[in-house]
């Protein structure tokens, strides 16, 4: 690109923040907060697509349906609930939580900080350089002091079949920012966009089918997968393994959409879903004028510090490394490697500061996840084959929720399981998984025993209420040292 510009000093930054999303936040406010000046540029909505067509509005939509199957679950409460969930109700819930998808508030507060606002698509334009192309098509350079963190996030994967595009098929977006129920939804993907989608729109209302080529949610415990299949087949839901979509067909567009699939037959139904993974928005941002290959995952070392380029200056964060493409992952990274910009900036040595660490550890013994379907499924850290892969000296311990009284009177005939995997030699917790109602509140506790390697000798020793679901820790803890 080598776009040109004076050397304007008002467009000279120590840090400046490709995309402005809960990641490019997190760096920004921690890079202020060493006292460096900040640019954060955003070629569509601050607050990125985890504030409007991701996390929040996903949360905001399923939040209603769940909170009726949980009181569906309880005697004398169950009574109460005498008609049909108010789909246009909850439509209003989730414009609310993403604002009308206006993004003043978020800009606002963008602002706040200290640190200025670029709207624009953003392309790096050499070491140290980003140019800002603007609607009208002004191009500005802005230059780096110190550092440049990308931080574009990702955008759906479809796959290359026939029909797609006649097909017209929703991704994630669509699946949360539509507020048209159709009668038949099909879902191709059981990762956790699909089971969480799928939960969402067939308590709306739509017959949702959903196909996946494998178990649902794969890298978690096989457990999993079962439990909330089996959840979504009670909902009434289709759900199909082992099956892939081989072609599409929507010759009218205001008509049906047909599925050719791989075991022969066909699926027609209103509206199609690919729920099929991500990639990274790197494709056009410039990674060519810094010998990075455009399109690609941006491989980084422990402080998010782009591998391969010259002057320890770039750094990436959340979806575009690849590590984790997790919200409070990549917010995780953000603050970690603002606070390493900050030290860099200072000489200060990479130890120092509030924090002490400025390595993203968690990335790679202790990520969180939760999908909030239903029932819910939560972990952190190993499974227990990801455990034994890595060469560890495991104990798997594995206690049904209904043996925890707690549980019981959360909900009547509770159906639940958790796992905890051990590792033999340290006498620590390598990985916890829970799947049933609610259990994604019971996900930080076990987020703090695995990056905290707690002792277990300790742990036993974090005495849990009686009667809540946390009791499902000394029951854990039992069953481990029943031997």
């Amino acid at each position: 690109m080598n776009a040109s510009s004076e050397n304007n000093p008002d467009d000279t930054y120590d840090v400046i923040v490709l995309g402005a999303g809960p990641v490019g936040q997190n760096v920004a406010e921690q890079a202020r907060a060493a006292g460096l000046t900040v640019a954060v540029t955003e070629r569509e909505l601050v607050g990125g697509e985890c504030s409007y067509w991701a996390c929040v509005p996903s949360k905001a939509l399923l939040r209603p349906v769940i909170a009726v199957a949980d009181v569906r679950r309880v005697d004398g409460a169950r009574q109460a609930v005498t008609g049909e969930i108010d789909t246009a109700r909850v439509f209003a819930r989730r414009d609310h939580y993403v604002t009308d998808w206006d993004d003043s508030g978020q800009a606002a507060w963008v602002k706040s900080i200290g640190a200025d606002l670029h709207r624009g698509h953003a392309r790096l334009d050499g070491p140290r350089r980003v140019a800002v192309t603007s609607a009208d098509g002004a191009i500005r350079v802005l230059t780096a002091r110190h550092a440049v963190a990308v931080a574009t996030g990702s955008g759906p994967v479809l796959p290359d079949v026939p029909g797609l595009a006649e097909a017209r098929p929703w991704t994630n977006r669509k699946g949360t920012d539509s507020s048209r129920v159709p009668d038949r939804l099909a879902i191709v993907g059981g990762g956790g966009v699909g089971v969480e989608m799928a939960t969402l729109w067939q308590r709306l209302g739509a017959q949702v089918t959903v196909l996946a080529r494998g178990p649902l949610l794969a890298r978690m415990e096989p457990f999993v997968g079962d439990m909330v299949a089996q959840g979504l087949t009670e909902a009434g839901a289709d759900v199909r393994i082992g099956v892939s979509v081989t072609g599409l067909s929507r010759p009218d567009p205001a008509g049906p959409v047909t599925l050719s699939l791989d075991d022969g037959t066909e699926l027609e139904a209103d509206e199609v879903m690919f729920a099929t993974g991500r990639t990274p928005h790197t494709g056009d941002i410039g990674l060519d004028t810094v010998g990075l290959t455009p399109g690609s995952w941006l491989d980084v070392d422990a402080t998010c510090l782009v591998e391969g380029v010259e002057g320890d200056w770039l750094y990436a964060l959340g979806d575009v490394n690849h590590r984790a493409l997790l919200t409070h992952q990549g917010k995780y990274q953000g603050r970690t490697a603002g606070d390493a910009i900050g030290a860099r900036a200072k000489g200060r040595p990479l130890d120092d500061g509030p924090w002490g660490d400025h390595a993203t550890t968690a990335d790679q013994h202790a990520v969180p996840q939760v999908f909030f379907t239903d029932p819910e499924a939560a972990a952190v850290g190993l499974s227990a084959e990801q455990a034994t892969a890595a060469g560890h000296r495991t104990k798997v311990v594995d206690v049904d929720f209904a043996t925890v009284q707690g549980a019981n009177l959360f909900a009547d005939g509770y159906q639940g399981r958790a796992r905890m995997v051990v590792d033999l030699d340290r006498e620590v917790i390598l990985g916890v998984t829970f799947v049933g109602p609610g259990v994604s509140e019971l996900l930080h506790s076990a987020t703090v025993a695995v990056a905290g390697e707690v002792p277990l000798k300790r742990l036993r020793h974090a005495v849990a209420c009686f009667p809540t679901v946390s009791e499902i820790w000394l029951f854990l803890l039992k069953a481990y040292a029943a031997g």
